[in-house]
C-alpha cells in the first residue's frame, strides 16, 4: 500500500476520503495563498527547477541521489499526486462536488495547445481563489468565464481525455488537501511527468492498481502500445505479440480504454506480488 494511503487514508485510497477534499479555502488562508503562489509563479519555478535538476544530473552519482530525494521529500508535503483510474475519478466526483475546469499552466508554459483539460476539484467552491490565482494569466481560455461543471459533463471530458491517452491524476495542495485531477502526458508538456519519469525525481506515486493482460483476448492490434503514456507495452520482436511489462504500469487504465477487445483490465497492485512494492 501506498505511503499516502497510509498516512492519509487509514489504510484505503486516501484520494477516496471526503475529508481530503473538505477544507474551505475562504478560510484556510495557507492553502489558499499556497494555490494562488503555484499558479501566478508556475513558469518561474518550472524554470528554475527544470535547469537545477539538468546540472543536478551531471554531479556525482550520490549527490544526485541525495539532492533529488530531498525533493521529493519536500514535494511530498507541498505538490504530490497520482495516476487514478476513471471510474475512481467518478467517485471523487461524488463528494468533491465542485468541479470547475481550467486552463492547464504546464500546457502553456510548455508551448502546447491549451485544451482546458485540468479540473479544480473541492467540497466547497473556491472561485474567489481561482479569480486570484488566474489574474493577469493572458493564455489560454478567458478567465472570466471559468467553467464550472456538473459530474456528468466532467465524466464526458475525463473520457474524451482517454481517447487521447491522456492519464487522469490527482493532486495535493499543501498535503493531503487534494484540489485538483490533471489529464496530461510527457508530450503535453506535464511537469510532473517530466520530473517523474524523465528525471527520475519523483513527485508523483504509481496508482494503486496495475494493468494486466488477458492473452488469448489480445489481437496484437498495438492500440494499447501506441497509447500508453508510460512506456510499458511494446510489440515483441516477432512483431506478433504485445507484451505488458507491470513493473513499468502506473495503473492509470488508458490502455484499457484502448483495447475494443478488452484484453487489459486493472487489478489492485498489491495483489500482483512482483509489484506491490513499486510505488
Amino acid at each position: 500500500m501506498c505511503q499516502f494511503c497510509v498516512q492519509h487514508g487509514d489504510g484505503k485510497a486516501w484520494y477516496l476520503q471526503a475529508e481530503n477534499y473538505a477544507f474551505d479555502l475562504s478560510r484556510d488562508l495557507e492553502r489558499r495563498g499556497y494555490v494562488i503562489d503555484f499558479v501566478r509563479n508556475f513558469d518561474g519555478n518550472r524554470a528554475r527547477l527544470l535547469t537545477g535538476v539538468e546540472v543536478l544530473e551531471r554531479a556525482p552519482d550520490n549527490v544526485e541521489r541525495a539532492v533529488k530525494g530531498r525533493i521529493t521529500k519536500r514535494m511530498q508535503g507541498h505538490h504530490f499526486g497520482q495516476p487514478v483510474p476513471i471510474e475512481e475519478c467518478e467517485r471523487i466526483f461524488d463528494f468533491a462536488t465542485s468541479i470547475v475546469r481550467l486552463p492547464c499552466v504546464c500546457r502553456t508554459y510548455a508551448g502546447k495547445a491549451e485544451r482546458g483539460y485540468c479540473l479544480a476539484v473541492t467540497a466547497v467552491p473556491m472561485d474567489d481563489t481561482l479569480a486570484d490565482a488566474f489574474e493577469g494569466f493572458d493564455m489560454g481560455p478567458d478567465i472570466s468565464r471559468l467553467e464550472s461543471m456538473s459530474a456528468d459533463e466532467a465524466m464526458t471530458l475525463l473520457r474524451q481525455c482517454e481517447r487521447e491517452g491522456l492519464m487522469h491524476s490527482v493532486w495535493t495542495f499543501i498535503t493531503p488537501f487534494i484540489g485538483a485531477i490533471c489529464n496530461c502526458d510527457l508530450p503535453s508538456g506535464c511537469m510532473a511527468m517530466q520530473l517523474t519519469v524523465a528525471h527520475d525525481v519523483k513527485i508523483m506515486w504509481r496508482g494503486e492498481h496495475v494493468a494486466t493482460m488477458a492473452e488469448e483476448r489480445c489481437t496484437s492490434c498495438g492500440s494499447c502500445v501506441e497509447i500508453c503514456p508510460f512506456g510499458a507495452i511494446e510489440v515483441t520482436d516477432s512483431e506478433e505479440a504485445v507484451a505488458l511489462r507491470q513493473g513499468d504500469c502506473w495503473g492509470c487504465g488508458v490502455c484499457r480504454a484502448a483495447c475494443e477487445q478488452g484484453a487489459i483490465s486493472l487489478v489492485p497492485r498489491l495483489s500482483i506480488p512482483a509489484v506491490a512494492d513499486l510505488w
